[in-house]
C-alpha cells in the first residue's frame, strides 16, 4: 500500500530565520553570506524554494555617536531632524535556489557587497565604528512541494514572511578592508578627472593622494 501524499506547504508555512553571518573567502568581489533557515510545518518535504531575499537596513533601530552624526549627515541631514529624516535604508536584493529538504534546512544566501560610497548602504557602513546594524530581511518567491496524488504544487511565499539580525559593523569593515587594504573609490565625473590629472602631472606630484592633499590644504 502506498504512503499517502502529504499536502504541500501553504504560502503562509515557511519560517525564516537568520543563524549568522561570515565573508566569503576567495570571492572575485566583497560578498557575506547570510546563513537562513528556513522551516516547514510537521517535518513536510519541500521539493525546492525559488527564494527571493530584500535586505534593508532598519536605521531607526540603532544609536548614533557624534562621529556618526556627522557622517552621515548627507544621507539624514542634522540629527535635529533625525525624527522624520532617518528612515529604513535598502541594501540588496537577491535571488537563491532552495535545494530538497524536509522539516528545515540551512540555505546560504550570498550577498555581494560594494565599496562605491556613492552607494547609499556603503556609505551608512562606512560612517559606523562599531557595534551592530539591525537588518530586516524581506522573504518571497514561490514553493515546490508535493500536492495531491503526487503532482508537484507551487504556492508563494506569504508577504509577511520576514526575519531580523543585528548585523556586526565590524564584519562589514574587515570584509571591505581585506578587498581595498585602507583605500577608498571615489567616482567623478571625467572633465574632473582631467583636470585633476592635468594638476598633478603639471606639479610633477607622484601619486593621486599627493594631488588631493596638496588641493585641501590649500582649501579654507
Amino acid at each position: 500500500m502506498s504512503a499517502r501524499p502529504q499536502p504541500a506547504a501553504s504560502a503562509a508555512e515557511l519560517a525564516f530565520s537568520v543563524e549568522g553571518a561570515e565573508r566569503v573567502e576567495h570571492a572575485a568581489v566583497p560578498t557575506l553570506r547570510f546563513a537562513v533557515r528556513v522551516s516547514a510545518p510537521e517535518g513536510r518535504a519541500i521539493k525546492s524554494v525559488l527564494l527571493d531575499t530584500q535586505i534593508q537596513i532598519a536605521a531607526r533601530r540603532r544609536h548614533y555617536d557624534g562621529a556618526a552624526e556627522e557622517k552621515l549627515f548627507e544621507l539624514f541631514g542634522a540629527p535635529a531632524g533625525w525624527g522624520s529624516t532617518l528612515r529604513t535604508l535598502p541594501w540588496t536584493r537577491v535571488t537563491s535556489v532552495v535545494p530538497p529538504f524536509t522539516g528545515s534546512t540551512l540555505v546560504d544566501v550570498p550577498v555581494p557587497c560594494s565599496y562605491d560610497l556613492h552607494v547609499v548602504a556603503s556609505r551608512y557602513f562606512d560612517a559606523l565604528e562599531d557595534g551592530e546594524v539591525p537588518l530586516e530581511l524581506l522573504f518571497s518567491g514561490t514553493v515546490f512541494a508535493a500536492g495531491p496524488g503526487g503532482m508537484l504544487r507551487a504556492t508563494r511565499i506569504s508577504w509577511e514572511s520576514d526575519a531580523e539580525y543585528r548585523f556586526p559593523v565590524a564584519l562589514w569593515k574587515e570584509t571591505m578592508e581585506r578587498y581595498f587594504r585602507g583605500t577608498a573609490w571615489l567616482r567623478v565625473r571625467k572633465d574632473t578627472f582631467d583636470r585633476l590629472a592635468a594638476h598633478k602631472s603639471r606639479h610633477a606630484l607622484a601619486t593621486w593622494e599627493e594631488a588631493i592633499d596638496g588641493l585641501l590644504e590649500r582649501a579654507p
